[in-house]
Order: structure tokens, then sequence, then C-alpha cells
């Protein structure tokens, strides 16, 4: 898609912030940046913390808007912090934030509180003249700095809240948030549910769904009819994601230990994530070590080169124990774009997109022998992965195309920050 304007010519009148940039884990947010140059929209790119991923996606590198990092932690640039605090006692702005910051520290007496509203302040002084308007992703730290940046400034402000955000935020501060927002967006009918309960008006938060930009992704290929009887050609099953709780990639492995003994299949897992080491351990406690292989975080054209050769994706996910779950996770609609059926789970946004027996077979979350039974079901019949995936591939191109939702946002983000369509 041509840009109708040159946005990197444009100065631009809208910040959009996040947690960290740029992140391998989070295609959904690279692909709406790249998406909104693509129409136009001039903006800057504020991140709270710098990266961390060795690898970057193509689409980093195609994204021109400026990035500005802000101190991850105070006392690491003092000074800057130091100027940031002085320049917002002399703003009129400081009289709105101060009630609201003392409100939100009684209830969350944390350091996290402090850095925030430290933050804040470095953002609001160091913020161009010409912008206009924020807009953030994430509704938890992130929503908290761009709020009291935009309190101290003057400015509106917006919102597109995802997964653990919803989940993991206490209703005090989602509802005080939503209701301080211009707008805001979520990705799911799941999470859109939860904060249209909060919400100070109906139509306060809309859904949009990320979908996938379909342009990024190769036709799917022809695949041979792998039936899991001959060891030299076994069934390859892949699955993608950080490697936290939420992902249930234990389950995937307990699973994967009670398929039948005569199935010859491999797994590739993509990803890194805190509980990696202790899933290599578990794989070869349960006597899988030579039937995994751990391929840790891979750029864009690994992960398609990798659901390329797959025939089967997998995605265990359900609730963590601090309350974190999963939205529709990107990784599905890529699997989709490559043909895959899926075996999920019927749970959080992953039935908005993967309907049961149509583009794969869903399971209860945590149920590890349903989930053996799913995978032992389809690693034995090609023909009917390839149906599945399919209507998966047919789904994903007919109701998942990223462009309506790009279309929608980047309206909403020049009206808000007063520029002319």
């Amino acid at each position: 898609m041509s840009a109708p304007l040159d946005a990197a010519a444009q100065a631009p009148r809208i910040a959009i912030a996040m947690k960290g940039y740029p992140r391998l884990s989070e295609t959904f947010i690279a692909q709406e940046l790249l998406g909104l140059q693509q129409r136009g929209v001039a903006f800057a790119i504020w991140s709270l913390r710098r990266p961390t991923d060795v690898a970057r996606h193509l689409m980093h590198n195609q994204i021109t808007a400026p990035v500005s990092y802000l101190p991850e932690y105070l006392h690491d640039e003092p000074g800057r912090v130091l100027r940031g605090v002085l320049r917002a006692l002399l703003r009129p702005g400081f009289a709105r934030l101060l009630p609201v910051f003392l409100r939100d520290l009684a209830r969350d007496r944390t350091r996290n509180r402090l850095r925030r509203f430290g933050q804040a302040c470095v953002m609001a002084r160091e913020l161009p003249a010409d912008i206009t308007h924020l807009h953030v992703h994430y509704l938890h730290t992130p929503a908290s700095v761009i709020r009291y940046a935009a309190l101290l400034r003057g400015l509106s402000w917006s919102f597109s809240a995802h997964a653990k955000d919803i989940w993991t935020t206490p209703d005090w501060e989602k509802r005080e948030k939503i209701a301080s927002a211009a707008w805001g967006v979520t990705c799911t009918r799941d999470g859109h549910r939860e904060l249209a309960r909060l919400a100070d008006r109906p139509d306060k938060v809309d859904l949009v769904y990320h979908g996938l930009d379909l342009a990024r992704f190769p036709a799917p290929p022809s695949r041979p009819a792998r039936d899991g009887g001959d060891a030299a050609d076994p069934v390859r099953f892949v699955t993608i994601g950080r490697a936290v709780e939420k992902k249930g990639f234990d389950d995937l492995l307990s699973a994967l230990a009670q398929l039948p003994a005569g199935l010859h299949w491999r797994l590739a897992h993509i990803g890194g994530g805190e509980k990696l080491k202790a899933l290599q351990a578990q794989a070869a406690d349960l006597g899988l070590g030579d039937r995994v292989t751990w391929a840790g975080p891979k750029a864009q054209g690994d992960v398609i080169a990798a659901l390329r050769e797959a025939d089967l994706f997998v995605l265990p996910s359900r609730q963590a124990g601090d309350g974190d779950r999963d939205g529709l996770p990107n990784v599905v609609m890529e699997a989709a774009s490559q043909g895959l059926p899926i075996v999920a789970t019927d749970f959080a946004g992953i039935p908005e997109f993967v309907r049961e027996g149509v583009e794969g077979l869903l399971v209860p979350p945590g149920d590890v022998a349903a989930l053996a039974g799913a995978l032992a079901a389809l690693a034995v019949a090609p023909e009917r992965r390839a149906a599945l995936g399919e209507a998966a591939h047919q789904r994903l191109t007919s109701a998942f195309s990223a462009a309506a939702g790009l279309d929608w946002i980047a309206a909403r983000l020049r009206a808000s920050s007063g520029e002319r369509p």
C-alpha cells in the first residue's frame, strides 16, 4: 500500500508509546506502526525501556518514525529526571497531575509508581511542541506514564489494550484510566467485555482486531501427506511463543508424552522466555529430548520458514496464576497464513478465530489428555489436516485482514490530533 502522504517528511503530531521497542514478541504493534506510516500518519515513538532482543523483524527496519527512550530506572539518568521534575513543578498541568498521582500512590505504594511519575515528567519536558495527542499500547504501566504526561502537557490521550494489561490491572485503575482517556481499543471480545464493564460511557472502547497484513506472507505451500508412520519422515508440529506460564507449554510436553508409542513426530518451539530452561528439563525428564527442537527467538523470515515446514500448529494457552492470559495471539493467524491446521485451547480470544472442527481442534485449557487426543487424531489424518488448514487460510483472508482495523485507527488518531484527513 503506497502512502498518500510522506509521513517521514511531516512534523509528528502524535506520540505513540509502549513499554519496549522494538520487541520480537510484539509483531502486532510493529504491524500497526508500519500500517499507520503507510497511511501517511506522522508519529513519534516513545519507549519506556530500550530493546533487549538481538534480532529485529523486517517491519522494524521499515518503520522510519523517530524513537525516544525514557529512563528505564530513574537512578540511571538522575540529571534528566531532575530537569523533568523541576519543569513539571512550573507547569499549570502539575495542579491537575498531583491529586491524581497521590491517589494512585495511596493505593499502589510501590517504586514502580514513583518511576512512572518520573518518566512522565521527563516525557512531558521532552515532547516536541508539535505533539497534540498521545497514544499508548497497554493499559498498565505504559498507560500510567502517558496519562500523567498528558495531564502535565494538557493533551488528549488514547490506548490500545491487549491481554496481560487487561487481566492483571486492578479495576479501580482500569476504570479511572478509561475515564481519563479520549478513547480506547482492544483486540478480543473477551477483553472488550471486561473494559466495557468499567467504561464511563458505552462508546469509549471499541473492538478492533489486529488482523494480519497479508502482503507480508507468501501463499501456503503444498505439503506431503505425512501420517506419523514413517520414522524417517515424522509429522512436524510447531509452536511459537514466549516460555511463560500462560502459554501452557508444560501442558504441551505432557500431552506429547501421552502420544502413541508408534507415532513418529517432532516438535519445534520458537521463542525465548523465563521458563525455557525448565521446559527443556521437563522434556528431558519425559524422554522427549531428541524429539523437541528449541529454536529460540527468531525473526519473521525464520518464523515463516518454520511454519511452512510444519504440518500442524499447536498453542495450549491457559490463564496464569496472576490472572494473565492471551488475547488473540498473532501466531495463530500467522499459522493460518501458511495453511496450517490449528490445535489450541478454547480460551481467551483464540475461539474468535478458530472454530471447533472448522479451522482446527479446540480443547479445554489445562486438559492434557484432550490435547494429546487432538494431536494424535490430526497426526494420522493428512487429508483432514489439509481441509482444516485451507479453512484457516480462508478465514484469515476473508475476515481477519489488518487493513480495516488500520484504517479505523488511523482515522481516530488523525481526528484526535487535529490533523485533517
